[in-house]
């Protein structure tokens, strides 16, 4: 599992790319691989919750976000390995 922050470098940029960051997140959604996406308060950036991955491929689908390669945010990932959850949660400690 991962959590991962974007925290803006410049937000001046950020309008210019939305479109195509908002996209990026859909495409994690519709993958399978984001559980949880929302902003970081007060409005710093964004925070989201990924599985079912490798760190390989987090790296490389965190690359992939526009506002990362435009330099709007400064992405940083972390890896958590789920030692106890909550029973809804449970599926999270089957990852490798």
């Amino acid at each position: 599992m991962f959590v991962i922050t974007l925290r803006f470098a410049d937000k001046t940029k950020a309008p210019q790319f939305m479109d195509g960051h908002s996209a990026w997140i859909k495409r994690g959604f519709d993958d399978g691989v984001f559980l949880l996406a929302g902003n970081l308060q007060p409005s710093a950036g964004g925070a989201i919750l990924a599985h079912n991955v490798s760190p390989e491929e987090i790296e490389v689908r965190v690359q992939d976000d526009p506002f990362v390669a435009q330099g709007v945010v400064s992405a940083e990932i972390l890896a958590i390995a789920p030692g106890r959850t909550d029973g809804r949660l449970a599926f999270l400690k089957a990852e490798p």
